[in-house]
């Protein structure tokens, strides 16, 4: 019988996957019944290999507050590494600040012209129009917990910020983070859509409302 040399899915595996396609319908039929918002957070889900992992609902609204009350009126934020506070800084419509998102992921150049492709490893690789010292405050989240990834990261933030930098990044990066961008660790704790293994924190290098 040819059919012998096709190869079968296990009854086991033919269900989950048959289970991961209908979820997969079912959030495609919640985004159009919805009027679908493309600033919320998980309307461009997680990617695991490039170590995405979404804030909460209510740390990435904790940490977009933040970012607009350090700004200033009319203040300039870039979010280095961190689409989900940008996301919820642009469900802020209206409000007097100016924001940007620096991301390696491409599917984040739905967002247009305030895209803009960033990777760690060229840390000053970046357009002509962003301007040395041209933000209030720099917020950003460096996808790997190592020393390299962080100081790299550094380098970007301490070019485009004009002094406030707010990092979120695992506590046990604190001594690299205040070597590399005198940072001091707050009492906010950040939370994740899904738990991590690693215990998280915030730093920043002003007096700030995460204390």
């Amino acid at each position: 019988d040819d059919d012998d040399d096709i190869p079968q899915l296990s009854s086991h595996t033919l269900a989950a996957l048959q289970e991961f396609y209908l979820e997969q319908q079912q959030r495609e039929g919640m985004k159009t019944s919805q009027g679908f918002n493309q600033y919320s957070i998980g309307s461009i889900e997680e990617d695991w290999q490039l170590s995405q992992f979404w804030y909460s609902d209510e740390t990435a609204s904790r940490l977009a507050n933040e970012a607009v009350v350090a700004a200033g009126k009319g203040g300039r934020i870039a979010c280095v590494s961190a689409p989900s506070v940008y996301q919820k800084l642009k469900e802020q419509d209206g409000k007097d600040f100016s924001v940007c998102i620096l991301e390696y992921d491409r599917r984040f150049s739905v967002y247009g012209e305030e895209f803009i492709f960033y990777d760690y490893n060229h840390p000053l690789n970046l357009p002509e129009n962003l301007l040395p010292h041209s933000f209030d405050i720099v917020i950003a989240d460096p996808p790997y917990l190592s020393e390299e990834c962080l100081q790299k990261t550094a380098e970007t933030i301490k070019y485009l910020t004009k002094g406030k930098i707010l990092l979120c990044t695992g506590a046990i990066m604190e001594e690299h983070a205040a070597k590399h961008l005198g940072v001091k660790i707050c009492r906010f704790i950040p939370k994740h859509s899904r738990n991590l293994a690693n215990e998280f924190r915030c730093y920043v290098n002003y007096a700030s409302g995460l204390d």
